[in-house]
């Protein structure tokens, strides 16, 4: 699990309920008004109905799956793999790869060394694996764009369930005592609104972000270095070259080849 955003969240609303309760003269139960949360979450989920596919909007729970039990990729262990790879490939043929698929966990990096293996022309595995890149990226672009978008209409509905408390409270001006607690539930839907989108869906929206940006980074490194492979080139140029990947503090020794 991702602890990094179980913790942002949780400490969000802690920090929210916390300010209320410490409040002189506040009460927690004056902020729960279930109307108000069905018209954010309701009226949000609706407009983003509108915007998206039924089928890409319900694949949604995979993306929060995702956003909570990542696993974050290690570029270092992901370079020192491919570097052993190559000296297999150098010391006994790209065909001895074939014996090693069976250890690699990452199915992108097993696709490329199986077609290579396979003798498949250097563009083609290229151009194969870079499209596969794309299909991935646009799979997450649409699942950061329905985040994005629930961050935009949640606070939207929440002031429209605020107009809505406020022409209900005006059409009670004959009651003045009735004024400041429907003045008080007229403003909760906007403060749902903005504590949804904020807590929520647009923090989600960047960890989504960053962590395509991780995945597309771990599958360059994984196109280069077999590129590298199937040409021949010596472990340590390989090394080398997939290097410039990892910022030079977190580089560690690979082992390479003589």
């Amino acid at each position: 699990m991702d602890l990094a955003t179980l913790l942002g969240i949780l400490l969000g609303f802690g920090f929210i309920v916390g300010a209320i309760v410490m409040a002189p003269g506040a009460s927690l139960g004056g902020f729960v008004d279930y109307p108000s949360m069905a018209i954010v979450l309701g009226g949000a989920t609706a407009a983003v109905l509108v915007c998206f596919p039924l089928k890409t909007v319900l694949a949604m729970g995979r993306v929060f799956k995702v956003i909570l039990f990542n696993k974050s990729q290690d570029i270092s262990k992901l370079i020192d793999q491919l570097v052993s790879l190559a000296e297999t490939a150098r010391r006994d043929g790209l065909l001895a790869l074939e014996n090693r698929l069976e250890e690699i966990d990452n199915p992108f990096l097993a696709l490329g060394v199986q077609m290579a293996v396979d003798g498949i022309q250097p563009e083609v595995i290229e151009e194969t694996l870079r499209s596969q890149m794309e299909a991935i990226a646009a799979r997450h672009t649409a699942g950061r764009k329905i985040l994005d978008n629930y961050g935009k209409f949640a606070p939207a509905f929440g002031m429209i369930g605020t107009l809505i408390g406020l022409i209900i409270m005006l059409g009670q001006l004959n009651d003045p005592e009735k004024l400041g607690p429907g003045m008080a539930v007229a403003l909760i839907t906007t403060l749902y609104g903005a504590i949804i989108a904020n807590v929520v869906f647009l923090p989600a929206a960047e960890k989504l972000g960053f962590l395509h940006d991780q995945e597309m980074l771990a599958m360059e490194v994984i196109v280069r270095g077999i590129m590298a492979i199937q040409s021949g080139e010596n472990p340590r140029v390989v090394a080398q070259k997939l290097a410039t990947f990892v910022p030079s503090r977190s580089r560690t020794p690979v082992k390479q080849a003589a």
